[in-house]
Parts: structure tokens; C-alpha cells; sequence
């Protein structure tokens, strides 16, 4: 077994991929159709072509429009279990769910939530992968909506859905994570994990990660430009904070293609925890596979490295202990043989 066999094949925790960002084209035109959204393109090799974060996030929006069934819901998120399943051996995944982007369709929280639980336990019953769901704030939304949301969340629990975090960019498309401090509060109080998309974008700084960072989480989404204050990483590092990273999608975006000086790699080296993620699969043409295959190739990192971030994303989970310790055997043993059949010459 070569070593990008053995990557793909590494037993794998996804923490860090959207819902609307994992739908295929094809599914996405066809739900389209289905419902009569106006897409930009409805030939599946140009419906994810488009340039910069902007343009991504009208894409995205525009898919979101096209998902209003709760069986739409189901087969979405059944099908992006499947693909990381099959693509990159894919174990256990906490995905994220923005439900008000789903609103103005009258598109019900409930039709939501319990459509994406159909997904995923139709998926567990067929692959054997568990899932959990990341309700997201939208953060070109008021802080009021946010508190609204997770109210949301508090009144109609779901053991599927195990915490809160934010994403999208404020109007003036900026990160910003303390403005919707209240919500995150509210969410902790009541014993939800919290993560918030940070220091990502051209135009953030450490500063956004800092801000993250004091409203209590000890999971951060991108996190790049903590790199960029020796003092933060200090304090990241010493407090266990884990940071669910996405090579592809930075490539995409922000056309950061040099792996091997990336700042992911800086990240590693710095001795931060750091996950290997998707973002947005589908429409960053990516996979769990390729992120562990083409990244730890294109990052240098050794197989002892990527067995380190494999085993690492068991955990930065927000399993229990019990379910963690379960989950950690279950990927020793996996590694273990193949470790066995690895050949690196």
C-alpha cells in the first residue's frame, strides 16, 4: 500500500463541513427543478465555478433555496455521508446546518433538523457513520436572530444536535465573532458546544480568533491567522484549542496553493491541534480522502503526522467520554493494520 492509499483509507472525523456546501450538483439542479429556484447554471460541470468568497456565498445561498422538503433535507445529507464515506473512510462527522438560511423559502426549523436526522440515520444504518448536526448562525443576520436561533435550538431538542456555531460573513463581510457574544453565551449556559468560523478570510486578523477565543471556545473553524501573533498560539496551545482546518477550500478561495508553506502547516509546526477538514465538499470539489491525501502529501507530513491529526479529530469531538474512548479504540485498531500494508519507500 502506497502512502496516498494509506491516507485515503485512514479512518476519518469530519468537524468542520457544511450541509448546503456538501450537496451535489446534480442533486442540487434537480432539486431546482423540483421547485423551481432559479440557479446561475444548471449544467452540473459549471454550477460550483465561481470566483472568490463573494461569489461563494451567493452560490451557496442560491443551493440553500433549492432544499425545501423535509425529504430534500433527507437525501441532501444522506448523499453527503455517503460521498465522504466512500471517498475517505469517513467514521464520525458533527456537520453544520444553517437553518435560517432556509426560512424565507417557509422552510420550518423543524422541516430542517428532522430531515437532515432522516439523512443521517438512514447513512449510520448503511455505512456505519455516525453524525451530529452544528446548528450555524448565519452572521450576515441580527445578534437578535442569533439568540432567536438558539432559543430555537433550547425548545425543540434533539439528541442529534449537539451545538452552536456561526459562519457566513457580517453585511460589511467581516467575521466579527463577539457581536453575537449573547447567543454563544446563552448556548454554553445550556450545555451546547460552540465553534465560530475565524481568522479565514483576506481581511481578518488574529484579533478575530482572539475574539473567538474569549467568547469561550475551545473549538475554532479556519483559525489561520492566529499564526500571525506568537502570543495567541501560545494561548491556544496551552488551552487545548482545536482548530478544524480546510486546505481545499483556502486553495479555492484565496488561491493559497503552496501547501508546504501554508499556513496550516505553520499551524502544525506551531504545535497547535489541527483537524483536516472539507468546508464545503461539493462545491470546493473536494472530499475527506483528498484533504488527507493530497494535503499531508502536499503539507510533507510524515504517516506518524497524519495518524497524529486523524486520532486528533476523535478528539476534538463533543462525544462523550465514553463515546470517545469507543471511537479512539476503533481507530487504532484501523491504523494499526494499516500501518501494517503501508510501503513508503
Amino acid at each position: 500500500m502506497d502512502y496516498v492509499e494509506f491516507l485515503t483509507r485512514l479512518p476519518k472525523v469530519e468537524l468542520h463541513s457544511h450541509l448546503e456546501g456538501s450537496v451535489r450538483a446534480t442533486t442540487a439542479i434537480e432539486l431546482a427543478q423540483k421547485h423551481s429556484v432559479r440557479l446561475p447554471s444548471y449544467h452540473p460541470a459549471e454550477l460550483y465555478q465561481y470566483e472568490g468568497i463573494v461569489e461563494f456565498l451567493e452560490r451557496y445561498v442560491q443551493v440553500s433555496h433549492a432544499i425545501r422538503d423535509r425529504e430534500d433535507f433527507a437525501r441532501v445529507t444522506y448523499e453527503a455521508i455517503e460521498d465522504a464515506a466512500t471517498k475517505g473512510n469517513l467514521r464520525y462527522s458533527e456537520m453544520f446546518l444553517n437553518p435560517t438560511n432556509h426560512y424565507g423559502d417557509g422552510v420550518s426549523y423543524d422541516t430542517a433538523i428532522d430531515g437532515a436526522i432522516d439523512g443521517i440515520r438512514q447513512a449510520e444504518q448503511d455505512y456505519g457513520v455516525k453524525c451530529r448536526l452544528i446548528v450555524a448562525i448565519n452572521r450576515s443576520e441580527s445578534p437578535s436572530e442569533a439568540v432567536a436561533l438558539v432559543q430555537q435550538v433550547l425548545d425543540s431538542p434533539r439528541a442529534e444536535v449537539i451545538g452552536i456555531g456561526q459562519d457566513h460573513l457580517t453585511p460589511d463581510y467581516q467575521e466579527r465573532p463577539g457581536d453575537f457574544a449573547e447567543a454563544f453565551a446563552l448556548a454554553t449556559a445550556n450545555g451546547l458546544g460552540i465553534t465560530a468560523h475565524a481568522g479565514e478570510i483576506d481581511t481578518s486578523t488574529a484579533a478575530d480568533v482572539e475574539a473567538a477565543l474569549d467568547l469561550g471556545c475551545l473549538r475554532i473553524d479556519h483559525g489561520y491567522k492566529i499564526i500571525d501573533d506568537p502570543s495567541l498560539v501560545d494561548r491556544a496551545r496551552d488551552a487545548g484549542v482545536d482548530f478544524t482546518c480546510c486546505l481545499h477550500s483556502t486553495e479555492k478561495l484565496y488561491g493559497w496553493s503552496d501547501f508546504a508553506n501554508h499556513r496550516i502547516r505553520q499551524m502544525i509546526d506551531a504545535g497547535l491541534n489541527v483537524t483536516l477538514n472539507t468546508d464545503d465538499p461539493s462545491m470546493m470539489n473536494t472530499n475527506i480522502g483528498k484533504e488527507y491525501s493530497a494535503g499531508c502529501v502536499g503539507m510533507g507530513l510524515t504517516p506518524e503526522q497524519a495518524k497524529k491529526i486523524a486520532l486528533g479529530g476523535v478528539e476534538a469531538t463533543w462525544l462523550d467520554d465514553a463515546a470517545k474512548h469507543s471511537l479512539r479504540r476503533d481507530f487504532q485498531e484501523q491504523i494499526s493494520a494499516l500501518e501494517e500494508h503501508l510501503n513508503i519507500p
